[in-house]
């Protein structure tokens, strides 16, 4: 296992990190249990959660992931961990979370409540990397910055970090900062995988210029740059055959991960992988690592076996031949997801 320094902060991370988001759905807590266990036993230091996890959001099982995170680290030293978590964004934008009667927000109120609730479910007095889930870019970020530089200033958060951040929104909230003397963003937790490269329009230059370090999630596209939907596969218990079933949000969202173009671009990356040998979880894994302003990938399972592959790709570099390769699929098959 690698380790990488996240944002301009003091803390470096494995550039693995395990995601938790299934964990009380899809995933049950034994499960969840071995899972946390064996990623830590193969060098794995750093864990992302949030408030609003498991998913699909549901208020019947909202805040469980904390829940068994938080049962997992009591048997865990708790500085040897870097413990990641997120404040709900605000409900009156695309989304509506099931947290607080659907009245998420990110002001004073919200981001003080949704703090000590994560921490009692986590069972600690600080977490390491604290990170808004998704932005307002209609309210302005100096309450934000300055309430998260309190929560650092009374040592329950050592560094925040921000999610479903744009280009325009990262600059405007270091503006915030600079202009209050603030804490700042270290980390964004964006979409990125051999699927979805927009980060890399324009993010990527922010995150070099202000050093700022990307956390990818879905680096397998969802399990789509596994191959599992291929050839109109629906595998029964997996996360997308279960969304397009459902209707609504979670189906629109199935249908940008599961489309002719993801599948078609997903074949291509799984023969190039196979050129070199490996599974294309493993040579998705090593892909998204394999960038400059990448600190640490994460990644998810549901299941125990699907972690082999993962790990796999620990301390995998890939050649020139494969990157060359897979630019090549991205020039020709732009933005499958749209």
């Amino acid at each position: 296992m690698q380790y990488r320094r996240l944002g301009t902060s003091a803390i470096v991370v494995s550039d693995i990190c395990m995601g938790t988001m299934t964990f009380g759905s899809q995933t049950d807590e034994a499960a969840a249990l071995r899972i946390l266990d064996r990623s830590f036993e193969a060098g794995i230091d750093f864990y992302d959660t949030a408030e609003g996890y498991p998913v699909p959001p549901d208020a019947k099982w909202v805040g469980r992931t904390e829940e068994i995170v938080g049962k997992w680290l009591k048997t865990k030293p708790r500085d040897a961990i870097i413990l990641a978590t997120k404040v709900s964004g605000p409900s009156h934008t695309w989304f509506r979370s099931p947290l607080r009667h659907g009245k998420t927000a990110l002001d004073r109120r919200n981001i003080t409540v949704a703090i000590e609730a994560s921490l009692t479910k986590l069972g600690t007095d600080y977490i390491d990397l604290y990170q808004t889930h998704w932005p307002d870019h209609d309210t302005a970020y100096d309450e934000t910055m300055e309430v998260l530089d309190e929560l650092v200033r009374a040592g329950k958060v050592r560094v925040p970090g921000c999610s479903n951040e744009t280009a325009w929104g990262l600059m405007k909230s270091i503006a915030a900062s600079e202009k209050l003397g603030t804490v700042r963003y270290h980390s964004i937790q964006n979409n990125f995988s051999l699927n979805n490269r927009r980060f890399e329009d324009e993010l990527a230059q922010v995150c070099r210029k202000e050093g700022v370090s990307l956390i990818p999630y879905s680096p397998i596209a969802g399990g789509v740059l596994a191959t599992k939907y291929s050839q109109g596969a629906r595998p029964e218990g997996a996360r997308f055959s279960s969304y397009l079933a459902m209707g609504g949000r979670q189906e629109a969202m199935a249908r940008r991960f599961v489309n002719d173009q993801s599948i078609a671009s997903a074949e291509r990356f799984a023969a190039i992988a196979a050129e070199h040998g490996l599974d294309p979880v493993t040579f998705a894994v090593a892909w998204s690592k394999q960038h400059d302003f990448v600190a640490s990938t994460i990644v998810g399972v549901s299941r125990e076996d699907q972690l082999d592959a993962i790990f796999a790709a620990a301390d995998l570099v890939l050649p020139e031949s494969a990157l060359k390769a897979v630019n090549a699929v991205s020039r020709e098959i732009r933005y499958p997801m749209g």
